[in-house]
């Protein structure tokens, strides 16, 4: 029997990760997390992470940095960042987006 059950988050009462996101609906496949109103400050050294990540932005822009590249992220973009690329993000001004994660991390112990 196929699972039925739906999941709602109101993104209201969210918990936050150490970096400020929040955690958004998760499943077995795949996680959600939302940036908002992120300000520009120093760029933060590139990290690799095991999971895959693509994002859409809401508002700002930003850079993302990632294996020697950069792309510039504005409004209505969206972005792919492969699952153990080193990558890093340079706020220009109040950034918010949406990424999914997949395989999904789960809110505690996520991003170590």
């Amino acid at each position: 029997m196929a699972d039925t059950t739906i999941t709602k988050v109101d993104s209201r009462h969210s918990p936050k990760g150490p970096d400020g996101e929040k955690y958004l609906a998760f499943g077995t496949h795949v996680s959600m997390r939302m940036w908002e109103n992120e300000q520009p400050g120093e760029q933060k050294e590139a990290v690799s992470r095991p999971y895959e990540t693509v994002g859409y932005v809401l508002a700002g822009r930003a850079e993302l940095h990632l294996e020697g590249q950069m792309v510039l992220l504005e409004p209505g973009n969206s972005w792919v960042v492969p699952q153990g690329a080193q990558h890093t993000y340079k706020i220009l001004e109040a950034f918010s987006a949406v990424e999914a994660t997949t395989p999904p991390a789960q809110v505690h112990g996520r991003d170590k």
